[in-house]
Formats: structure tokens, sequence, C-alpha cells
């Protein structure tokens, strides 16, 4: 974990064949043995290989599906079940094979708009207090994109749920795929929070919270907990791998704790490292290799 957050618990040679000599007392020859006469014998000749021409393609052409995702419509998967339904026309006709690829120039239309690819765009912020991921939320409250709006013209998407009070790390991304990859209930990337409670967190809870508890029917897992270093027992590091922080609020909510504060300070790897509170950067290329490979 990161410094700010580090956390202690306190307890994690072959031999030859004899062959028989022949009347003369010499052994035959490999040419008497195979019944060619060695004066009449001529190798046959190799047959001249030819080579195939290479194959031309076009690197400008994408699958349908990628094409549509790419536009931030929706996910391949997605793409995939409104091609086969028959919504997806390019340059007018009606396609349903799967693994058509669009040519630089086609008109592609989806469920009957007009769709053009974006570049993907992915960007990471720390989010600071009052902005909220959904006017649901919190209807007065701002909303995150206002912090990335002139990040890019793309068409952003925050990854996963934050209220107004929750800060710390939250990516964006049109990536459609990336999104639905991140917020299933079984991905595998952990996040770290720093959690402040309105009191010291007893050790017989925190030691519950390790073991795992169940909260409205459903068993919640933690990664590790533990309290934070050189800091009061109120001050807890929860490492978790869902990406709804209600989750890491109703753990300590269960327990009698009121989380006054949560902080996302690692999010799939991704740290707060020069990156100060309210501003955004753009992921690097390995980074967004690193959250592919996840």
């Amino acid at each position: 974990m990161q410094k700010n957050v580090a956390m202690n618990n306190g307890r994690s040679n072959n031999k030859k064949g004899n062959s028989k000599p022949n009347a003369g007392g010499k052994r035959p020859s490999a040419a008497a043995k195979s019944g060619f006469k060695k004066e009449g014998f001529k190798p046959k000749p190799k047959p001249e290989l030819k080579s195939k021409p290479a194959t031309k393609t076009n690197s400008d052409e994408i699958r349908l599906n990628k094409y549509i995702s790419n536009s931030g419509a929706c996910s391949r998967r997605d793409a995939d079940i409104y091609i086969q339904s028959g919504n997806v026309r390019v340059n007018g006709e009606v396609i349903t094979e799967m693994g058509y690829k669009v040519k630089p120039g086609d008109v592609v239309n989806f469920d009957g708009s007009l769709v053009i690819p974006e570049k993907k765009e992915y960007i990471l912020l720390n989010k600071p207090k009052g902005f909220t991921t959904s006017k649901e939320d919190d209807v007065n409250a701002n909303n995150v994109l206002d912090l990335v709006r002139n990040a890019t013209r793309a068409n952003l998407q925050p990854v996963g749920r934050m209220d107004k009070t929750t800060t710390g790390l939250l990516l964006f991304t049109n990536d459609t795929d990336m999104i639905r990859k991140f917020t299933l209930p079984n991905q595998r990337s952990s996040k770290v929070y720093q959690v402040s409670l309105d009191k010291n967190l007893k050790f017989e809870d925190l030691e519950r919270i390790s073991s795992g508890l169940t909260i409205d029917n459903h068993r919640v897992f933690v990664e590790e907990v533990s309290y934070i270093e050189n800091e009061p027992k109120s001050e807890i590091g929860i490492k978790i791998r869902t990406a709804n922080v209600k989750v890491v609020r109703s753990i300590f909510e269960h327990l009698n704790y009121n989380a006054i504060k949560i902080d996302r300070v690692v999010f799939a790897g991704l740290t707060k490292k020069n990156l100060p509170r309210g501003n955004w950067r753009v992921l690097t290329d390995q980074e967004i290799i690193n959250l592919k490979n996840i």
C-alpha cells in the first residue's frame, strides 16, 4: 500500500550391430542393401517450390462489433446482439454476419443512429468532496464529469460510483468494455481505501471484518484490513475488490461505526502519486496495458 496508508495489524555409445560378412568377406554397401545399383541410381530431383503471393490485407479494416464499441454506443458483446438482431446497417445494407469488417469510408448505422468510432481515452481523477457520479444521489451536488470536461472531447463515463463525500481515485473512459470489466461483481482488481471512523475500531471487530461479514444476506470478504501505522485506531486501511464504495461504508455501519471519511488511495494498481486532490491525468500506455491484463 502507499506510504500514507501503510497498514499494520500486529500478526499476513550405441553399440554397433554385427552385420554378417558376405561371401567375399565384405559387408554390403548401402546401395546394395536398398536394391539400387550404385552406377544407375540417380536421386529424384526435388520439385521446385513456388512461393505463393502474399495476401494483401487492409490494416484499416475493423470488425463491426469493435467499430460499434469504439463509438461508445455499447460493449462488443452487446453489439453482437444488435448485429444478430438486424439492427445494424453498413452503407444502407443490414449486416447480420458475425466478424464482418468495416472498411474506411463505410457508413455504419447502429439502431437507427450514425456511429463514428472514438479514440479510446483513459483519465484518472483524484476526486474531491462535493461531487457525485450520479444526480440520483444528490440533485444539488456537482457531477464528477465537470472536473474532467476539458480533458477530452470523448464521451467519458466514470468507472464505478462515488457519492459526494467520498474522495480519491476515480477512473474515466469511453472504453465500454473496460467499464463493464471493472464493474462486474466477479472482477479481480483490488482497491485500497483509507477510512476515518467516528470512534476507535475494536480489535475484535477488526478480526470480524478480516474473517468476512454477512450483510443483507450477502457474504462480504475483504483482502486485508488493519489499523494505519502511527495513526489513531479510528484510521483504518481496507483492501477490497469491489468498486462500489457503498460496500465499504456498509461494512463499518454493520458493526455500528460511522465512516466519516472514505478515501480511495489505490485503484487496480493506480495510485495518487503526484496527483493532487481535484486534479486529473491521462494514463500512460503501460498503465492501460496493465488494466487490460487484470
